[in-house]
């Protein structure tokens, strides 16, 4: 039975049938799977290191690294890269349901809930997530040492830019706040970028949900080598903060991987109004895109940021999604229209000003 890729199987906990289709089981309250830890407290390995003199090397700290700060959040996994001191990536899974703020459905089998506590949900105000209540954080969880700060931001003529859009998380006020840890951020140049072309393909990933059931998007900030005049290709970033500590990554890519019922094959209804069961086979469709940290003018056609997914891997040194899994997805812009909707928000604040 083939899986996705061993390394990062995100939040969807995703597993894979049999036949010429492919089966994703929807669960309630996902797993979250992740790169096996490095050796830590009691269990380091302290074992002397042989140099060729004869001699030997203790290490009294124990494995050195690297070490990535797994982040699980409500609405996204993310792992941290400390030397960068921004996400290695994100990994996101959207419906409608969980972008429209709607609490998930039941799980099968679950104890029923309480008529007196039911009768209150019904009377509660929804708590909703708003922005205008998120503020940038520094994440604690990550030690002092290797942890982003807010001051390395200030007037770095960048943007704190989302690897996982608030709008992703609108379910809850905290799933909206925890996508403002600097964990999930990295610099993106503002006009034109984060604030217009970047945020159009947050919407287009977004809208993807009006064609399948579920949509996982891992981002990933990539450094890329350019030609040089002398011929040579080098990569060249720059490093903000007093003193210089966040790196600067020259792209961004988005790798989507999408299902829907397979209709060549039989289609099963679950208890979820508008859900196919368990037992249906799916249709997969899977794209990437890679985007410079530049100005993108509005009517650049999004098909020009096409790249093979195994680029972006080769790029970044991660492996999303296996090899049978690939053969098994269709190309998303295939099947899908790949465009963005230009809308300038950020415009019309400034009209109302």
């Amino acid at each position: 039975m083939p899986t996705i890729g061993p390394s990062v199987l995100f939040a969807a906990g995703l597993a894979l049938g049999v036949g010429t289709g492919v089966l994703i089981p929807r669960r309630n309250k996902p797993d979250v799977f992740t790169p096996p830890a490095p050796p830590s407290g009691e269990k380091r390995d302290l074992s002397p290191i042989k140099t060729p003199g004869g001699g030997v090397v203790h290490l009294q700290g124990g494995f050195p690294g690297p070490i990535p700060d797994i982040v699980k959040r409500a609405a996204y996994t993310a792992a941290y890269d400390r030397r960068m001191k921004h996400p290695a990536w994100t990994a996101e899974h959207l419906t409608a349901a969980s972008l429209s703020r709607t609490a998930p459905a039941s799980a099968p089998n679950a104890n029923p809930i309480p008529l007196e506590t039911a009768r209150a949900a019904d009377t509660a105000p929804v708590v909703k997530g708003d922005r205008s209540k998120s503020t940038f954080m520094e994440d604690a969880d990550v030690p002092e040492a290797f942890r982003a700060r807010l001051q390395d931001y200030f007037k770095s003529g960048y943007d704190r830019g989302h690897m996982v859009p608030a709008a992703d998380a609108k379910i809850s006020q905290q799933a909206m706040n925890e996508t403002f840890y600097l964990t999930n951020i990295a610099p993106q140049v503002g006009d034109g970028f984060n604030r217009h072309y970047w945020a159009y393909l947050e919407d287009f990933c977004r809208r993807l949900t009006t064609n399948f059931e579920d949509v996982y998007v891992f981002t990933v900030p990539l450094y890329l080598p350019t030609q040089q005049p002398d011929g040579k290709w080098r990569v060249t970033y720059e490093v903000i903060g007093t003193p210089p500590s966040i790196s600067v990554p020259t792209h961004f890519a988005k790798v989507i991987l999408a299902s829907r019922p397979d209709f060549a094959h039989p289609q099963t209804p679950s208890a979820d109004k508008g859900l196919t069961s368990n037992s249906t086979i799916k249709e997969l469709a899977m794209g990437a895109f890679i985007l410079p940290n530049k100005e993108i003018p509005d009517q650049t056609d999004l098909r020009a940021f096409i790249a093979p997914v195994e680029a972006v891997e080769k790029a970044a040194g991660l492996q999303l999604f296996n090899t049978d899994l690939k053969a098994k997805s269709k190309q998303l812009c295939a099947v899908t229209q790949c465009q963005v909707i230009v809308r300038r928000f950020d415009d019309a604040r400034k009209i109302k000003k």
